[in-house]
């Protein structure tokens, strides 16, 4: 949002506290076109796939850095149900761009427990969100863009258009807060969910897989040489610390096809943003236009980020309408009652 809203040329201040779990920075940035156990192409993916690697591409250059890598996806099909259903797909022409019958096993070959067949994702890419996160940190800190703050909600002033934060006024707060917008006291009467999800980084030091593999879990290539391992997703959680229950589920599922030796480097957890729908929540609260939302990405953000946040800030600048299918009002619930009450 902030990258794109001084494309327009508009100013911008970042309020974050960067929280160390934040489930972005523990996140593997995987774009996967195909997805679910009945392989359909993820949503809108002919239109988020090409905006997202151009804007991924753009920003590469612009400030000389390395975040994003196309990437061979490879999908075990376990069984020849499985595979005459990855053949249907592949026999379908709007699919064909997406997916290959024959997947390129590389190193995975010598390296794996063998599963009745594979299949090979195409167009299919990485992301590195937390090198992303962490470059424009400190580019925005130096900038002067960039409050390490928390927010206090007692402190926000609205006034005729125009909002006021300590020593900030704007025209408009964008709240960008992942999974704590259900703390948010202005946009808390929206569906939002959480779901915690817990992954590894490990090393293994005698192989050099080139290649994302999917087999109840990932095992996703990380550019300083180790893997991402992940994850796991529960819907009931009581914080949102590495549990043993994770950190077993991941070793049982590796188990089950990695015969490689490996090394835990770290286990992580984050909870994810969720939304009822699995669709974004963008929009203005309906009683105050001097406040916006944009959330609900889950865990397709690196896909969904760019095409949306583009979208949105045409809204917000040229009022160019908001697609249905993620505007916030599309639940049609009003906001709970009391939140008028912190407005000084």
């Amino acid at each position: 949002m902030a990258y794109f809203l001084q494309k327009e040329g508009k100013k911008v201040h970042i309020i974050d506290n960067n929280n160390p779990r934040s489930s972005s920075k523990h996140a593997a940035g995987i774009i996967n076109p195909i997805t679910g156990r009945r392989y359909v192409k993820s949503w809108r993916i002919e239109d988020l796939l090409p905006f997202a690697t151009k804007t991924y591409r753009e920003i590469e250059a612009e400030h000389n850095i390395k975040v994003f890598n196309e990437i061979p996806l490879i999908r075990t099909l376990f069984d020849q149900g499985q595979r005459n259903h990855w053949m249907l797909r592949l026999n379908d022409p709007t699919y064909a761009p997406f997916m290959d019958g024959k997947a390129e096993m590389g190193a995975y070959a010598e390296h794996l427990i063998p599963d009745f067949s594979y299949g090979q994702v195409l167009q299919s890419a990485r992301l590195d969100i937390p090198a992303l996160i962490a470059h424009f940190r400190q580019y925005w800190i130096a900038a002067g863009v960039l409050s390490t703050l928390d927010v206090d909600f007692q402190q926000l002033e609205l006034k005729p258009g125009q909002v006021v934060y300590q020593s900030f006024t704007a025209k408009k707060i964008i709240f960008c807060e992942g999974n704590q917008a259900k703390n948010n006291p202005y946009f808390n009467y929206l569906p939002f969910g959480g779901a915690k999800g817990e992954v590894f980084e490990i090393e293994i030091p005698s192989v050099k897989f080139e290649r994302i593999i999917k087999r109840q879990v990932f095992i996703v290539p990380l550019s300083n040489g180790n893997y991402w391992i992940g994850s796991t997703n529960r819907n009931q959680f009581e914080n949102d610390l590495p549990s043993a229950y994770g950190k077993a589920f991941l070793i049982e599922k590796l188990a089950a096809f990695l015969k490689a030796d490996y090394k835990i480097v770290s286990h992580n957890a984050a909870i994810r943003p969720t939304v009822k729908d699995r669709r974004p929540f963008l929009g203005i609260h309906p009683l105050y236009p001097q406040l916006a939302l944009f959330n609900g990405l889950g865990t397709k953000g690196a896909s969904l980020g760019p095409f949306w946040a583009r979208h949105f800030i045409q809204h917000l600048i040229y009022d160019q309408p908001l697609e249905t299918d993620v505007n916030i009002e599309r639940f049609n619930i009003s906001p709970k009652s009391g939140a008028k009450s912190i407005i000084i």
